[in-house]
């Protein structure tokens, strides 16, 4: 008889289970969830939605760090002792959040090693996704960084299938995201859409893995 394949960790069944907290906030697209310099006295974990992380310089110039998504946990830093937010969260597509206080955050981390194990994969995860977004950043076309968003938000790598981004995510953000204009934006969506790697329509925008040749494509 074949072993019985061990099921991944859910994160989220766990806190609803323990009961950490009560707190589940809910954002429409375009929403602040926190901003920078709030204070920093709780981690969230993302149930459902997108959102994008920035960071505003001293001069008031914006810059795009990171995508968040289902599964991910959000505002990490207040564990590492920063009394402020580093960076601004906002919606891209309606969103729900499980607000953790940093206290007993920290309290699940030391008593609760399969939740621990959990959110140090995240964090390896992210801080590898964060060098990539930088390598994209300084090296890549604004084609090839938007194919890799559009990969990212569909969760590229789990299934072979075509899978569908959330509805409410705008051109207007993929631009943010991406760091170009809605134009350029709307000019690559249609090339991929031609190309069949994508498809939208009233309901979605469904991304095909076969997108992943636009960013290895040198």
């Amino acid at each position: 008889m074949a072993p019985r394949k061990k099921r991944p960790f859910d994160a989220q069944a766990f806190l609803e289970c323990v009961g950490v907290g009560k707190r589940i906030l809910t954002f429409a697209a375009g929403a602040v969830i926190f901003s920078q310099g709030d204070p920093s006295d709780s981690v969230m974990y993302v149930r459902t939605g997108t959102m994008r992380l920035s960071v505003l310089s001293h001069h008031g110039k914006e810059a795009i760090i990171g995508v968040l998504g289902s599964g991910d946990f959000l505002g990490e830093g207040a564990l590492a002792g920063h009394p402020v937010r580093l960076e601004t969260a906002t919606a891209t597509t309606r969103s729900v959040v499980h607000v953790i206080p940093k206290r007993k955050m920290a309290a699940l981390l030391r008593s609760e090693h399969a939740f621990s194990n959990r959110f140090i994969t995240h964090m390896l995860a992210r801080n590898t996704r964060l060098e990539a977004d930088l390598v994209d950043q300084l090296f890549n076309s604004s084609e090839k960084r938007l194919a890799r968003t559009l990969l990212l938000l569909a969760r590229y790598g789990k299934g072979d299938k075509p899978q569908r981004v959330l509805p409410a995510i705008s051109q207007e953000s993929l631009a943010e995201i991406v760091g170009t204009t809605r134009s350029r934006v709307n000019v690559f969506l249609n090339k991929f859409r031609k190309l069949g790697f994508i498809a939208y329509d009233a309901e979605g925008l469904t991304v095909n893995p076969s997108l992943l040749t636009i960013v290895v494509h040198d």
